[in-house]
């Protein structure tokens, strides 16, 4: 008897857990979480059963009722009612075995891993994101999370870049996690390196941080020839930049810190 009453708090134990509510709050039954209803002194009337996509159970005698949407009590109340009418003064027990029901959404092009997530325990922002994969081209600036129609305040750059755990929180059950593609913010790089293209912007990026992920210069290079082509506003500034002597002097204060969106182009010449 003890062992059964231990089973059935350590279930309630881990219920609380997964949705992330505390002891004194309840669980909401949800689409595709399973149950185990026992009905006292009925051992034919107790069943193993899933709650359909519709929210819906099929119990012995009674047929199909809604679940979903229901507390543990609350379910228990209605099969004892319902039950009521079949037999005299049923004592019916619900415990929610598994749950299926708490999903999380992810959706946009800066991350591989979106759609839907189902959870099994309870996690946080940044425990969800650390499963995600890499974060190489998401524009952590704009990324936020929908709950309930409304835009939550936390900064997705300062969490995983920045390492500000107070941006992290408690996810909660149809959470819409939104990461957006960097592409606006890449650099770019043309010209006389080796390997021309697009690069994901890092804080604190330089030019000559820029051309060396790019493979370093071509033979062709003139390395004191390199042009940032900024925007401003509706306008697009270029400013020069003397890599070479950068590079002999060791001078990194001439070294241009770059800024998102900015394309660096590597002049060729004769040397």
């Amino acid at each position: 008897m003890r062992s059964n009453i231990f089973s059935i708090f350590a279930a309630a134990v881990f219920i609380c857990a997964v949705c992330g509510a505390s002891p004194g709050e309840a669980y909401i039954i949800g689409e595709e979480d399973m149950l185990q209803i026992s009905v006292w002194g009925n051992p034919d009337l107790s069943s193993h059963i899933p709650v359909a996509p519709d929210g819906m159970i099929s119990v012995p005698l009674i047929g199909d009722l809604k679940a979903a949407g229901l507390t543990p009590q609350e379910l228990k109340s209605v099969l004892e009612k319902e039950l009521s009418k079949f037999i005299k003064s049923p004592t019916v027990s619900v415990l929610v075995t598994a749950i299926n029901s708490f999903k999380i959404y992810v959706l946009g092009d800066g991350i591989a891993a979106s759609g839907a997530i189902s959870l099994r325990r309870e996690t946080t922002l940044v425990q969800l994101l650390a499963q995600l994969g890499s974060f190489k081209y998401a524009n952590l600036h704009d990324a936020y999370i929908m709950r309930d129609g409304k835009r939550l305040d936390v900064d997705f750059f300062k969490l995983l870049v920045k390492g500000d755990a107070a941006q992290d929180m408690q996810l909660q059950r149809n959470d819409v996690i939104f990461i957006p593609d960097n592409f606006e913010q890449r650099i770019r790089i043309i010209g006389a390196v080796k390997t021309p293209g697009i690069l994901p912007y890092t804080e604190g990026m330089t030019a000559l941080d820029a051309v060396l992920s790019a493979g370093g210069f071509t033979e062709f290079a003139s390395q004191n020839n390199v042009v940032v082509v900024r925007k401003e506003g509706s306008e697009a500034k270029n400013i020069e930049v003397r890599l070479k002597d950068v590079i002999n002097n060791k001078d990194n204060s001439k070294n241009l810190h770059l800024r998102p969106g900015d394309l660096v182009s590597v002049k060729t010449g004769i040397f």
